[in-house]
């Protein structure tokens, strides 16, 4: 299941890579927030549970990283691989588990990095200087989703936290983006925005939740490390991105620095692996 989730949320992106040709990257960010923010609502009818002020503003925090993190993303992604990209941002969750990890799980800050080096190859300058901003720009959006996302945890759960967060999102990626793509807008693209919004982040949300009732928190830990593996999977794939090798040794290196951060954690603790959409 959690392999399916990531899976999922991969194939969403390279779908969103398709759409963007039609509604540009900041289009398709926000047709997915706007979609996922209505399905999440339904789901979590937020109205039903109590929320202190703190918690509210925090909710509130989550939502406005949560547009960054979404519109970064789509940003990056059109310029670079998925791969590469998807390896891009997942070094913020991996700061953070580093920073909260033990002494010895600095050194994988170090692997990790000379990761982004193999992926950015600043030596050739063939890489987009500007998609690599982005994705590093996602990237420290996730890591404060992560931290905000446990913040709100202590007092709801995840969706309820999400009914507040994702309408917050959504009416940030409205306000910066929305009055230019409304006119480019039809039923084929609203219907095809619904579908998205199912493959990031309804479903994956829903599995990833089934799949931490069954596994230990390192073993799922060390499954969602594999993420930016399988987003090379589905570059290659569905996009036909073929990766240089040094990328791919840039991936294997981020990759086996998740896998070393999560094997020196608590047992019992796991930072939220999927990011919303």
């Amino acid at each position: 299941m959690a392999v399916a989730a990531m899976c999922c949320v991969q194939l969403g992106l390279a779908a969103s890579v398709g759409l963007s040709a039609q509604l540009g990257p900041e289009g398709v960010a926000w047709l997915r927030l706007v979609w996922a923010a209505v399905i999440i609502v339904a789901l979590a009818r937020p109205w039903r549970t109590p929320f202190s002020p703190a918690t509210l503003r925090t909710c509130i925090l989550l939502g406005i990283v949560t547009a960054g993190m979404t519109m970064f993303f789509m940003a990056a992604v059109v310029r670079l691989p998925l791969g590469t990209t998807s390896a891009l941002e997942f070094t913020g969750p991996l700061a953070v588990a580093v920073v909260r990890g033990r002494g010895t799980s600095r050194w994988w800050a170090l692997v990790a990095a000379a990761g982004v080096v193999a992926l950015t190859e600043p030596w050739r300058g063939h890489t987009d200087p500007v998609g690599v901003l982005f994705a590093l720009g996602a990237a420290a959006c996730w890591a404060a989703y992560i931290v905000l996302t446990q913040r709100a945890g202590d007092e709801v759960t995840g969706l309820h936290a999400l009914g507040i967060s994702m309408p917050v999102a959504a009416v940030v990626a409205t306000i910066a983006v929305g009055p230019a793509v409304f006119a480019q807008l039809n039923w084929q693209l609203l219907v095809i925005g619904f579908g998205l919004a199912l493959l990031l982040p309804v479903i994956p949300f829903s599995l990833e939740l089934m799949a931490l009732r069954r596994l230990p928190a390192p073993a799922f830990g060390t499954l969602m490390s594999l993420e930016p593996a399988i987003a090379v999977g589905i570059g290659l794939t569905v996009l036909g991105q073929i990766p240089r090798p040094s990328a791919v040794l840039g991936i294997v290196l981020v990759v086996v620095a998740g896998i070393g951060v999560t094997a020196q954690r608590k047992p019992n603790s796991i930072e939220p692996a999927v990011p919303a959409p």
